[in-house]
């Protein structure tokens, strides 16, 4: 098989496991594949880099390629997002100080009631608060603004400032920022610092959030297919090693070098097992499904879910909701995904849409292969998005 290079761009961060993992584990070798990976400083350099050519693919947020084929952000060159690299695994956090008066209050930093946060750091907080996010176009905004909007965080003044996720911790130290939606180790690490506590998973907002996407270039998709699909198969197959019960510390291990990630193994582990520090008392929680990479049809790019994108930057944006969605969801790429991954045996739902946050319990539903079992996905204050409404 001749071996082709491809270069894919990256954040330093849990979730970057697939790309990292299809690298170093062989899968990317086994396909015929060179795959350098590039760190990147910020998800703007990782946007721009794809955008203009640097690399062929990349670890992006889910909402990125959405807003870039809805006009927003400035880099409107078309991008396809052709899977899921990982659902939720991002965590909401705040300073020491709240943290500290929201315990004096009775907080109990359960990690698992959106409600009973926001109201325990609405008290706390008694003012505006300042959250620290990623990107400007990212899940951690959306799901702070669908937070914020169904709870008494909604009479506080609330603003929302950019900080890359490794200074993440330190901005919160300095008192640049009060709180913070980040995506692990660096909610982690805020606590193993002392300047945080966390108070939620993303997960206790929306139950299933499609984080990151493996994103490329739309012309390149069309012109190099072949190599996409290698890329994609051996994402995939990353993706379902990770899921193995006997993976976790080997997994731990290789993403902590300082080649990647260069933390703690013990950090990464807390986001792969879904047993989290939340404070610097060392007070532990249990988060089912804190991040997932396969199982559920979690690589699926739902197109209702790139519809439930596109509406949330709609009403942010000032655009027109309905020709949004209609926009967005040809950003997933279900095609391309059920071409390629169909005869390696990947879930395979038989609907490319769903109504988002109506499976309260995992659901058995029909599939190409006979049935696949998707996992819950519904949203804290118990609404639902039915994307043909």
């Amino acid at each position: 098989m001749k071996i082709t290079p491809i270069t894919a761009a990256y954040m330093p961060l849990v979730d970057a496991a697939p790309l990292i993992v299809a690298r170093e584990m062989g899968f990317a070798a086994s396909e015929g594949l060179a795959l350098d990976l590039c760190a990147a400083p910020s998800w703007s350099a990782v946007r721009d880099m794809l955008a203009f050519g640097r690399v062929e693919a990349a670890h992006m947020l889910s909402p990125v390629p959405v807003a870039m084929a809805l006009g927003l952000g400035g880099v409107q060159t078309p991008l396809s997002a052709v899977s899921v690299l990982s659902v939720n695994g991002t965590v909401v956090g705040v300073g020491a100080d709240l943290a500290a008066r929201m315990r004096a209050a009775g907080h109990g930093f359960g990690l698992n009631d959106a409600r009973g946060a926001a109201d325990a750091l609405k008290g706390a907080a008694g003012g505006p608060v300042v959250f620290g996010v990623p990107f400007p176009f990212s899940m951690h905004v959306a799901l702070l603004r669908y937070w914020v909007a169904g709870t008494g965080l909604a009479d506080l003044p609330i603003t929302i400032r950019t900080v890359p996720p490794p200074l993440m911790a330190q901005a919160l130290a300095d008192g640049e920022i009060d709180a913070f939606c980040v995506g692990e180790p660096w909610g982690s690490v805020a606590v193993e610092s002392g300047a945080g506590a966390l108070i939620l998973p993303g997960s206790a907002i929306w139950a299933s959030a499609p984080e990151k996407v493996l994103a490329v270039r739309t012309d390149w998709a069309e012109a190099e297919p072949d190599t996409l699909a290698r890329l994609m198969r051996a994402v995939w197959h990353a993706g379902q090693w990770l899921s193995r019960p006997g993976a976790r510390t080997a997994a731990a291990e290789l993403l902590s070098r300082p080649a990647y990630l260069d933390t703690s193994p013990e950090l990464i582990d807390r986001a792969l097992s879904g047993h989290l520090t939340a404070t610097a008392q060392g007070e532990q929680r249990v988060v089912p499904g804190f991040l997932r990479f396969a199982g559920g049809a979690a690589g699926f790019p739902w197109r209702s879910q790139a519809r439930w994108i596109a509406e949330r930057l709609a009403q942010d944006h000032g655009l027109d909701p309905a020709t949004a969605m209609q926009t967005g969801a040809r950003v997933f790429r279900t095609d391309l995904y059920r071409q390629t991954l169909g005869p390696l045996g990947a879930d395979m739902p038989g609907a490319s849409e769903k109504v988002e946050g109506a499976i309260r319990e995992p659901l058995p539903v029909a599939s190409a292969g006979g049935r696949v079992i998707l996992e819950a996905d519904g949203f804290f204050d118990g609404r639902i998005f039915d994307p043909t409404a």
